[in-house]
C-alpha cells in the first residue's frame, strides 16, 4: 500500500469513528445536559485516534467490513478518554492541557470530569453490548465484553496506573518498567487488535495469537516513544504539557536506558511486530502502517 493510499485510509477511519461516536454519545441537550457536553467535549474533535485505527486495521486484515468494527471501534475510544480524562486530574497528573485544548476539570470542573470519565466507561461497553452492526454471535459477543474489561481494570489499565503513580521518584529496574507499561498503555492497544480479531467468525487461534504478540509489541514501543517526545518535543506539538513526566520524577525509557537506547529498543520492537505479521498479506498493511507511524510519530 502507498502512502496515500495510507492517508486515504488513515482519514476514512478517523471520519467513521468520529461519525459513528456522535452516534453513541447523548446530545448535548439531553438530561443531565452538563454532563454530556462534557462528555461530547473530552471526546470529540481531537486525537489520533490510534486505538480505532487499530481495530479497524486488525478486523481488515481478517477481511470483516468496517461497518461490523464500528462499534468495537468507538468503545476502546471511549475508555481510552475516561483514561485521559481521570489521568489528568489533580489527584492524578494534574495536567491543564490535551489534546491542544483545556482538560475537561479544567473546561468544566473536578466533579464533573470525574463524573464524565464514569460515564464514557460505562458507555463503552454499552456500544458493544447493543451494536447490532457487530457480527460475532453472542459468545464472541462476551469475549470482547471481557476482553475490554480485563485491559481497563487492575490487571489493565487502571492497574498499570496504580504502578506507576506508586513508581514515583523510584528508580525500576527494565522489567519493573516494562511490566508498568504493558499494564498502564499496553493492555488497551492488545484489546484494541483483540476486539478487531474478534470480530472475525471462527478466527485461527495462532492468528489471532500473532495478532496479540504484535499488539504488545507496539504497545511498549508506543510508550517509549511517549518517552522520547516528552523530552525531545514541545508543548505545541504534543498537544499536551512537554516535560512534565521529567518534571514529576517519573521512571522513563531514556532516563533507565539513555536516549540512544531507548530509540534502538522502539526499533527492535517495531521489527518483532512486523515479523508476527509475516504470513498476513498486504491487507494487513495498515497494521503494518501503524507500527511505523507509532515508532516514527511527532506527537
Amino acid at each position: 500500500m502507498k502512502t496515500n493510499d495510507f492517508k486515504d485510509w488513515l482519514a476514512a477511519c478517523q471520519e467513521r469513528v468520529e461519525k459513528n461516536l456522535d452516534h453513541w454519545l447523548p446530545a448535548a441537550t439531553i438530561h443531565p445536559a452538563h454532563l454530556h457536553e462534557a462528555m461530547r467535549y473530552a471526546v470529540l474533535g481531537g486525537g489520533k485516534r490510534i486505538r480505532p485505527l487499530l481495530v479497524y486495521a486488525a478486523g481488515g486484515a481478517l477481511g470483516v467490513e468496517n461497518a461490523a468494527l464500528d462499534g468495537p471501534a468507538c468503545a476502546v475510544e471511549l475508555i481510552h478518554v475516561y483514561s485521559l480524562v481521570h489521568d489528568d486530574l489533580p489527584a492524578m497528573d494534574d495536567d491543564d492541557l490535551r489534546r491542544g485544548k483545556p482538560t475537561c476539570h479544567r473546561a468544566f470542573d473536578e466533579p464533573t470530569a470525574i463524573l464524565t470519565g464514569d460515564a464514557l466507561q460505562t458507555l463503552a461497553f454499552y456500544v458493544l453490548a447493543h451494536d447490532t452492526a457487530i457480527q460475532a454471535n453472542a459468545i464472541a459477543r462476551l469475549k470482547m465484553i471481557e476482553t475490554l474489561a480485563l485491559a481497563s481494570g487492575s490487571r489493565g489499565m487502571a492497574g498499570g496506573q496504580a504502578i506507576d503513580l506508586a513508581a514515583v521518584g523510584r528508580t525500576l529496574t527494565l522489567g519493573e518498567l516494562e511490566d508498568m507499561h504493558i499494564h498502564k498503555t499496553g493492555a488497551l492497544i492488545r484489546a484494541s487488535v483483540a476486539l478487531g480479531a474478534l470480530s472475525k467468525p471462527d478466527i485461527d487461534p495462532d492468528v489471532f495469537n500473532r495478532l496479540d504478540r504484535y499488539a504488545k509489541c507496539i504497545g511498549l514501543a508506543f510508550q517509549i516513544r511517549d518517552d522520547i517526545l516528552d523530552i525531545e518535543s514541545d508543548t505545541a506539538t504534543l498537544g499536551k504539557t512537554q516535560g512534565a513526566d521529567i518534571a514529576r520524577d517519573k521512571p522513563t525509557y531514556p532516563a533507565l536506558l539513555g536516549m540512544a537506547e531507548a530509540k534502538q529498543r522502539a526499533r527492535d520492537l517495531h521489527q518483532e511486530a512486523l515479523d508476527c505479521l509475516g504470513t498476513l498479506d498486504e491487507h494487513a498493511d495498515p497494521l503494518r502502517w501503524i507500527a511505523g507511524y507509532i515508532v516514527e510519530r511527532i506527537s
